[in-house]
């Protein structure tokens, strides 16, 4: 089987080092608009050569495109109009709905599956790719109806073979949740890094007194703005909705500490504290 990864970074490269140790003999083409990102993902095992997007797709029996969600919208139909009949093309980016709508408008969509892995980090590149980055975590698959039953039944298998958990959802609904559980924490990371930066011009006062709670809090900041700005803008109507909910709630708690209100400052954090429950009965399922 022939796998041709669009997209050598984190994300991309750890599905091939995972896809890796589970087929052996699985053969990897990357495609990278980087040259040093090519070289290093040969070096360093993630796939086994590098070749222009017009000579991996034709042979590739699964593509995989793991670049940021504007070149997927971009290059998907260039993709699908690549791939031989009974290939078979899956993103994995972290907005759908667009994705979904370019998909729909190709005559080869039934050939397409809309994937999106449910983890990563703030590092970016092969450099960044580890085989453990998968396993165990959740992965969303949408519109899956409208793809033809061996693509889905391929993916489905190659995601669980590398222990992911499967999800369904509608392509709308991702894009909803995804805005209050994933995007609205990259948002206020940065505008925290951002605020400290802004407010706090002594870099050695930063670096001494950041606690290890700043840094977690932070740790988002350090993401790659060339991936989450058009996350985001795609995503643009529900990220302003909950960015609108989490201002009003932040100038509520402005005015509980105004007002030296600590009763109703507890009340809310206590409220705020439910978010243990529900994240340790996630982690046991």
């Amino acid at each position: 089987m022939i796998t041709t990864i669009i997209g050598i970074g984190l994300l991309g490269g750890s599905y091939a080092l995972s896809l890796r140790d589970k087929y052996p003999k699985m053969h990897f083409i990357g495609v990278d608009a980087s040259e040093v990102h090519g070289r290093l993902a040969v070096a360093k095992g993630i796939v086994d050569e590098v070749l222009p997007m017009e000579m991996a797709i034709p042979k590739s029996d699964l593509v995989v495109l793991a670049v940021p969600v504007n070149y997927i919208v971009e290059l998907l139909p260039l993709v699908l109009d690549l791939i031989s009949e009974k290939a078979t093309v899956v993103d994995l980016g972290s907005t759908k709905q667009l994705i979904c709508e370019v998909a729909d408008a190709h005559p080869n969509r039934h050939r397409f599956v809309a994937a999106h892995p449910m983890a990563g980090t703030e590092n970016s590149g092969p450099s960044a790719a580890f085989r453990e980055l998968l396993p165990e975590k959740n992965v969303i698959l949408c519109d899956c109806e409208k793809s033809d039953a061996d693509s889905v039944a391929l993916v489905e298998a190659l995601f669980k073979d590398i222990g992911m958990k499967l999800h369904y959802m509608m392509p709308a609904e991702h894009d909803l949740h995804l805005a209050y559980v994933s995007h609205l924490s990259h948002v206020t990371a940065f505008a925290l890094g951002y605020t400290v930066l802004e407010k706090e011009k002594d870099e050695q006062n930063i670096f001494d007194m950041a606690s290890t709670g700043f840094s977690s809090t932070v740790r988002l900041a350090k993401s790659s703005p060339a991936m989450w700005a058009p996350i985001f803008d795609q995503n643009r109507e529900n990220l302003s909705r909950a960015l609108g909910d989490y201002i009003e709630f932040l100038q509520q708690y402005k005015i509980f500490i105004d007002d030296r209100d600590i009763e109703a400052s507890v009340d809310f954090m206590q409220r705020a504290n439910d978010i243990r429950r529900i994240l340790s009965g996630i982690d046991k399922k």
